[in-house]
């Protein structure tokens, strides 16, 4: 009895599981169709509120309402960007209402890696955090950190520079 009882529940979970994953699978992919469609409210609707999206430049860590209004002239031109997953893999805490995944994806900048945390919320899962980065072959690294040399040593100067009050 105890055995049967045990296989129902780890059958139960498993299909939870597998629900959740599939429901953040359909998040990401509408989220990134709806970029690719221009479509700004629905792109931003399955954010929270309190998103953090990390770009490709060092200078991009958007806050939710920075990122809308840096995006908002890309969306109304009828061309935001458009990327495809390739791979992506999706991680969920079962007690919680998190979840992480990392994803490989095709977009016009070549292969790129987005990685993100979700937030269940009452409207179901949202993206509260999403970082993209261009993913860079390990036999190019070199050419590619002296290409931006320069750029990185006048940021860094910048940040290490004590703030005045």
């Amino acid at each position: 009895m105890q055995k049967s009882i045990l296989s129902l529940v780890l059958f139960i979970s498993s299909f939870c599981i597998a629900q959740q994953d599939v429901e953040i699978n359909t998040v990401l992919q509408n989220w990134h169709k709806a970029a690719a469609d221009a479509n700004f409210n629905t792109y931003f609707d399955l954010m929270t509120k309190d998103a953090i999206f990390i770009g490709t430049d060092p200078t991009e860590n958007w806050t939710y309402p920075d990122f809308k209004a840096f995006s908002k002239p890309y969306f109304d031109k009828g061309k935001a960007w458009s990327f495809s997953d390739l791979e992506r893999n999706i991680f969920v805490e079962e007690r919680s209402n998190i979840a992480w995944f990392d994803e490989l994806l095709d977009t016009q900048m070549g292969i790129c890696r987005g990685s993100g945390i979700l937030e269940k919320t009452s409207d179901g899962w949202k993206i509260k955090h999403y970082v993209l980065s261009i993913a860079i072959p390990n036999e190019n690294v070199k050419e590619i950190t002296a290409l931006k040399k320069k750029f990185d040593t006048n940021l860094m100067d910048k940040l290490r520079t004590p703030k005045k009050d």
